[in-house]
């Protein structure tokens, strides 16, 4: 089954809590004055006073995953975007997919209820892709591809940002598909390739 989107027309802009729980996981991991440090060098320092609470700038989330990069290094800015994104899970878990869909989910067979998830991710890319393209594929595992990915152009051959959507990925299928579900990104933009790939297994 193949399930496809594109980005709105309004694209550009990715939901807030790809900058509300970077700043969570950073305080989490590196504390108060370093999370300071990386959104003051991201231009975004209001934000830890005044979270946004509602869509902002890709240009924005883009510019704090290189400033994490910069302040902390690939392997900890990689921690810190993957354990935001299993945030961001956790948040949509809990405030934004139905508990009776939820339960839905769990008690269908994996390779079901992943093509049901996908189907409502691929309604709802246009909140996370910004001006990029989403598709996803699913059977015996799943696949999703994010072509001009936001967060993953600058080609430096690092591709930390992308563990942001991977933790949100993995969080998601491991609670609604299979608790051994694993997200391993095959192919990233930052590192030249065509698109982000993200495989998910629960094999």
């Amino acid at each position: 089954m193949d399930l496809r989107t594109h980005s709105r027309s309004d694209g550009g802009r990715i939901g807030p809590n790809a900058i509300i729980r970077v700043a969570e996981a950073l305080r989490e991991q590196v504390g108060d004055a370093t999370t300071a440090r990386v959104f003051e060098g991201a231009g975004l320092h209001a934000y830890l006073d005044a979270p946004p609470s509602a869509m902002v700038d890709e240009i924005e989330v883009a510019a704090l995953h290189r400033q994490l990069r910069g302040e902390l290094g690939e392997a900890a800015a990689r921690r810190a975007a993957h354990a935001a994104g299993v945030k961001t899970g956790d948040y949509l878990l809990a405030h934004r997919i139905p508990r009776g869909v939820q339960r839905v989910l769990r008690r269908l067979p994996a390779a079901l209820a992943s093509r049901v998830l996908l189907a409502a991710i691929r309604r709802n890319a246009w909140t996370f892709c910004g001006s990029g393209h989403f598709a996803a594929s699913s059977g015996r595992t799943a696949r999703v591809t994010i072509t001009g990915n936001p967060l993953a152009r600058d080609r430096r051959g690092e591709g930390t940002a992308c563990a942001f959507y991977a933790g949100t990925f993995e969080r998601l299928f491991r609670d609604l598909v299979d608790a051994r579900a694993v997200v391993r990104e095959t192919q990233c933009q930052d590192c030249k390739d065509p698109s982000c790939v993200f495989e998910i297994d629960w094999r």
